[in-house]
């Protein structure tokens, strides 16, 4: 290798070296976190089953409204119905005034009982808020969403110059890339498990962050919708939003979720399985409804519709099917993220490779300390080879002057 080849790499080591430093802690977390929260559906359901379903009735189910009045809870800001007639009435409540959002609670389709409080759900949310905005204060407005982006570009820095660093000489050799040497000890498996581990992993983490990043930048989610989109699309979902009047309060029209409901029902038919119905965060009267196919496997495969919830009309309809390659790929950004786009073995790999990263964070800075360590060895052998050196040259310029002095005598016995 050139010495410009060798100065590069030392470069790039020092950048590697510096940027896992200092990341490595705040990664480990994110990534622990996210492998809790790989298969969070499954245990949920796992964990709520016995209030997740009920006895079907030969009874028609209770309209939205109906449900909310006999509840006689808090302030109801969404709810999830189905069209399973054994499937419960998920109920989510908004904030109160000190800014907390009270548990949800599974609901009877039926009469409006109260069949529990899922377990787990407040668990999750607090890791997912971790996860996303290190429970830093203001969640997605304040500066977690902008530390975790930044961990997130650290750690593709790392995973390029990680793998120009490890690049072997003989490059199609597939056993050099991906078997590590179990049979070395001490600094030369801690190597080896760095490299060749961090190989196998660098797709799955090259996905994550590049996903991850959507959600930490606006001008990261403005590019990949201006490029994925389509114009008219892309012009649309980048519109900023009109902000509210200042001064007093405004009326807020008090509303339901029978209009909306009814109009799902006349637009999917039987076509869905279960819908998200969110009433509006602040002033307005138009309904945010997420709705499933009976088809869909993903979460984020779904149709989404905006209705009025007092004339009952529609003020648009994006369905998932009508959505180019790209905008799929945006839907499905979430999926992607946890490797749920590819079914359970997807997830199962993604878990693994999240739960390895303390694995390069502690085998990083093992290879770090032990090459502060070698450092003082190595400038003692360079201080003595140096020294050697001196005390050669100070031999050959003894010689060169006895040599001389010799010279000079033969030179005076001949005259």
């Amino acid at each position: 290798m050139s010495r410009l080849g060798h100065k590069i790499k030392a470069v790039l080591h020092q950048v590697h070296s510096i940027a896992g430093l200092v990341l490595a802690l705040l990664l480990s977390l994110i990534a622990l976190t996210g492998t809790i929260m790989s298969f969070e559906d499954e245990i949920l359901d796992h964990l709520n089953a016995g209030i997740m379903q009920v006895a079907p009735r030969t009874t028609p189910a209770l309209m939205p409204d109906e449900l909310v009045a006999r509840l006689k809870a808090g302030k109801v800001s969404a709810v999830t119905l189905s069209s399973d007639p054994s499937a419960a009435v998920h109920v989510r409540f908004g904030r109160d005034e000190q800014g907390a959002r009270p548990s949800s609670l599974y609901i009877d389709p039926y009469d409006a009982h109260v069949l529990g409080t899922p377990r787990g759900e407040e668990f999750f949310a607090t890791v997912r808020r971790l996860h996303r905005w290190l429970l830093i204060p203001g969640d997605a407005k304040g500066w977690g969403r902008q530390i975790t982006g930044v961990a997130a570009l650290g750690l593709i820095v790392m995973l390029i110059s990680g793998l120009v660093l490890r690049w072997p000489r003989r490059a199609s050799s597939v056993k050099m890339w991906l078997k590590p040497n179990l049979g070395l000890s001490g600094r030369g498996l801690h190597r080896s498990l760095h490299a060749v581990l961090g190989t196998w992993v660098l797709p799955i983490y090259l996905v994550m962050t590049l996903t991850g990043l959507w959600y930490s930048f606006d001008w990261y989610k403005d590019g990949v919708v201006w490029l994925l989109s389509r114009p008219q699309v892309g012009v649309a979902k980048m519109q900023p939003k009109a902000p509210r009047a200042a001064g007093g309060r405004e009326t807020v029209q008090p509303i339901g979720f029978d209009r909306a409901w009814s109009t799902l029902l006349h637009e999917e038919g039987s076509r869905f399985s279960r819908a998200l119905l969110t009433l509006p965060a602040g002033p307005g009267t138009v309904i945010r409804i997420r709705s499933w196919g009976k088809d869909s496997t993903l979460d984020t495969t779904r149709d989404e519709f905006r209705i009025d919830a007092v004339t009952g009309q529609v003020v648009s309809a994006e369905r998932y099917a009508d959505k180019s390659l790209g905008e799929k790929i945006i839907a499905n950004l979430l999926d992607i993220h946890r490797g749920a786009i590819l079914g359970w073995p997807g997830k199962l790999a993604f878990m693994i490779a999240a739960m390895l990263m303390p694995l390069f964070a502690v085998t990083g800075v093992l290879l770090y300390l032990s090459r502060r360590k070698l450092q003082p060895s190595r400038q003692r052998a360079l201080l003595s080879d140096n020294a050697a050196d001196r005390a050669g040259e100070r031999q050959v310029a003894a010689l060169g002057d006895t040599k001389g002095e010799l010279d000079g005598i033969e030179l005076r016995q001949v005259r």
